[in-house]
């Protein structure tokens, strides 16, 4: 089960035991965690944010631990610390809760700014430094931070810095009419269904497999030319200060190798860097002060550039000009999946 589209479907399999209406979510989690990244999950009270964390590390076999994130909360509560043991004259080190597969930081934005850029250097580099001594962190580690997007009351707004570390922000919505009905009869039926109840259906061995060999994806040149004239639109866009990083292009390139290999496919397509392109780059992005004034959205900006940005293949007076070749008798007119599949590839399409 190491191929990573049997994985991310055995992952959706078991989380759709428990929630519902969270498909799309679960394979940009999977995404995430294929890709080395770590997730911003934003949504309303009581959208099944922490929960969908809790079923998702449960379901791929990781070890979660969850840290409720509060103003009073130190850096040394989440990293851990020395204790100075008395029966044996000695510090002894105890680790935090960043020692584990899978870390929820719950309400992330609670926590005070200090508090919040104990996760950087994790983030970064899967380590932490306590007291001078750097700790590797489990392998693998990825961090799903929550926040509520409408109580602004004792928060902190994270920093650009600790925004860019995040590969993904999703949103988790209000789920619509049918999918919440659903909800009501599967908890009227099981009061008790709870997270505990997933079962894991990764191994560690399996999930190291499937990470490994997203490296094989190809990536044609004309969608890397497409990544980075995507990355570069936020940077010129009217609207935006501060466009995205060059950890926002890797982000664009590894999360589309990854969108490719869990929908069966061994080579990416522009549609998998456009569906990766918002999730990708709006936190990332800082806008001006007139466009804050007009009550811009990151999101809008991000469009605009999708609207802009010509994907390969996608010129509409080109693929006018190759109809009419075609109805001239020609062979070949426009561009398949097989234009940016590796030579002797063949065409494989959407599961």
């Amino acid at each position: 089960m190491s191929e990573p589209a049997a994985l991310y479907e055995a992952i959706e399999a078991e989380v759709s035991t428990v929630l519902v209406g969270h498909d799309e979510l679960v394979e940009q989690i999977t995404v995430a965690l294929l890709s080395r990244g770590h997730v911003l999950l934003e949504g309303v009270p009581g959208v099944a944010k922490t929960t969908l964390a809790n079923v998702f590390a449960r379901a791929s076999g990781l070890a979660y631990n969850r840290i409720q994130m509060t103003p009073d909360l130190l850096p040394a509560d989440i990293t851990g610390t020395t204790v100075y043991r008395s029966g044996t004259g000695e510090f002894e080190l105890q680790k935090g809760p960043v020692f584990a597969n899978v870390v929820v930081a719950d309400e992330i934005n609670r926590a005070t700014p200090k508090t919040q850029s104990a996760l950087l250097e994790a983030m970064e580099e899967s380590a932490v430094t306590i007291e001078g001594e750097t700790l590797a962190l489990p392998e693998p580690f990825i961090v799903i931070a929550t926040q509520n997007p409408i109580e602004m009351e004792g928060t902190f707004e994270l920093p650009e810095a600790q925004r860019d570390r995040f590969m993904l922000k999703l949103t988790v919505d209000v789920p619509d009419r049918d999918d919440e009905r659903r909800i009501l009869d599967r908890f009227a039926a099981n009061p008790d269904l709870a997270a505990e109840d997933v079962e894991q259906v990764v191994s560690p061995r399996e999930l190291q497999r499937a990470r490994e060999s997203i490296t094989d994806v190809h990536v044609a040149d004309s969608v890397r030319e497409y990544v980075l004239d995507l990355v570069e639109g936020t940077r010129t866009h009217p609207d935006v200060e501060h466009g995205a990083s060059v950890r926002a292009s890797l982000a664009l390139l590894y999360t589309a190798k990854a969108r490719a290999a869990i929908h069966g496919r061994e080579y990416v397509i522009p549609d998998d860097v456009k569906a990766m392109a918002r999730p990708v780059l709006i936190h990332r992005l800082v806008l001006n002060t007139d466009a804050e004034l007009g009550d811009v959205d990151p999101g809008g900006v991000v469009a605009d550039v999708l609207d802009d940005v010509t994907p390969p293949g996608g010129d509409p007076e080109a693929e006018l000009d190759a109809a009419e070749t075609m109805a001239e008798g020609a062979t070949d007119g426009g561009r398949t999946g097989t234009d940016f599949a590796p030579d002797g590839a063949e065409s494989g399409g959407e599961r």
